[in-house]
Order: C-alpha cells, then sequence, then structure tokens
C-alpha cells in the first residue's frame, strides 16, 4: 500500500515506519523535522508539514491508500492538552479534504476501562504527569466516535509501552476493544515493535474500522 505516516520520526512513528517499509509498503513520512529521519529506503519518501496547518496535511497525504497518525505534541509540553486536540483535529481535516478515506490513530491507554465504566485516567493512582495527555487522547477518540466519513481506527497501546519495553518483536499479540489485555502476571504490556506490528496488521486486514482497539501479549 502507498501510506502517509504522521510522526515518522517519533519513538512510536519509527516503529511503525520501519514495519511498513519491512512488509513492502511505500511510505511517506509526514514530519517537521525531516532531518530526524535517519534512514534510506527506495519506498520511503520524506516530506515537511506542519499538522497544525490542514491545508498542509490535504497537500501531504492526498493520493495515498491511507493515513496513520502517531502524531504527539510531546509529553513535556505544558500545553499538550490543547496541542494534542488541536493538531490531531487539523490532521483529520486535512485528511477528509483529499482523497483519503482509511485513518488510523494512535492514541492513549488512559481510555481503556479498567472497571465497567471507570476510565483508567480517571483513577485515583494514575500517573499525574500523563493525565493532560491522556486526557486529551480521550477526549480526541470521543471526537472521532463521531467522524461519518472516515474509515477510522483508534489504536490505544498497553499501559506498558515505553523505552522499557522496547526491543523484542515477537509478531505475536492478543486484542480487545475497550479493556486492557493482561497478560498471566497481570500486565498491561506491548512492546513498540509489535505495536507497530498490530498497527500495520490493521491497516492489510481492517479488522476493527470505525472502532478503538488495543493489544497486548
Amino acid at each position: 500500500m502507498n501510506i502517509a505516516l504522521v510522526g515518522a520520526s517519533g519513538f512510536v512513528g519509527s516503529a511503525i515506519l520501519k514495519e511498513a517499509l519491512n512488509r513492502g509498503h511505500k511510505v511517506t513520512a509526514i514530519v517537521r523535522h525531516p532531518e530526524k529521519i535517519t534512514i534510506h529506503h527506495d519506498h520511503l519518501t520524506i516530506e515537511k508539514a506542519d499538522v497544525l496547518d490542514a491545508d498542509q496535511v490535504t497537500k501531504a497525504v492526498n493520493r495515498k491508500d491511507a493515513v496513520i497518525s502517531a502524531y504527539n505534541s510531546g509529553w513535556t509540553n505544558p500545553d499538550i492538552y490543547a496541542e494534542f486536540l488541536k493538531g490531531s483535529q487539523s490532521i483529520q481535516a486535512g485528511i477528509k479534504a483529499s482523497d483519503v478515506k482509511r485513518y488510523l490513530v494512535i492514541g492513549g491507554a488512559g481510555s481503556l476501562e479498567v472497571a465497567p465504566g471507570v476510565q483508567a485516567v480517571d483513577t485515583p493512582d494514575f500517573p499525574t504527569a500523563y493525565k493532560p495527555g491522556a486526557t486529551a487522547a480521550r477526549d480526541y477518540l470521543n471526537i472521532l466516535k463521531e467522524e461519518k466519513n472516515l474509515d477510522w481506527t483508534f489504536f490505544s497501546p498497553a499501559f506498558e509501552m515505553g523505552p522499557q519495553t522496547s526491543g523484542v518483536r515477537k509478531g505475536v499479540y492478543r486484542t480487545s476493544l475497550d479493556t486492557p489485555v493482561f497478560d498471566t502476571d497481570g500486565r498491561s504490556i506491548l512492546s513498540v515493535e509489535d505495536l507497530a506490528v498490530a498497527i500495520i496488521d490493521e491497516l492489510e486486514n481492517a479488522k476493527h474500522v470505525k472502532q478503538r482497539f488495543t493489544a497486548g501479549y
């Protein structure tokens, strides 16, 4: 497939970029800083664009089969909540103005339900430092649920998905919709490499159109 990948230079985006290229897809990496993409590949095109400008998004994604967004406004950004929502809605608007219908979003785990009707981000033990970003991703999921024209999918990572879990690509995982996937030790864990596997699997097989899903071991 010919795909556009927003945020291709980030922690999650770079893993998705590698997985997509290794599986034979053509990728246009949409980034603010092209110099951060250091790999070279015959199927890779790098395009500089500001996702806060919907017109730039439209131009960058036009004539693609799908768009994957790994956009993140930065966990240390003091205005992460507002900027994440602004950027995500700009990306969505830009795609809607293009000829692309398939849209995959990597969001947050905070909106997963840890008890009936109780999302992780609303529990007392949820880390304070991550709450603004997690709340923004939760609120964007609610916006996306109202989207009628795009064939969207929203992916929530496992609770444990960071540098400490990276470096392993098992190629297998289990999925769920609105509740975390726990292993036999009660951990919700997935490497960034296997997050990328799950995303490209969804790209290729479209099992969760107009749905949120998550994955874990």
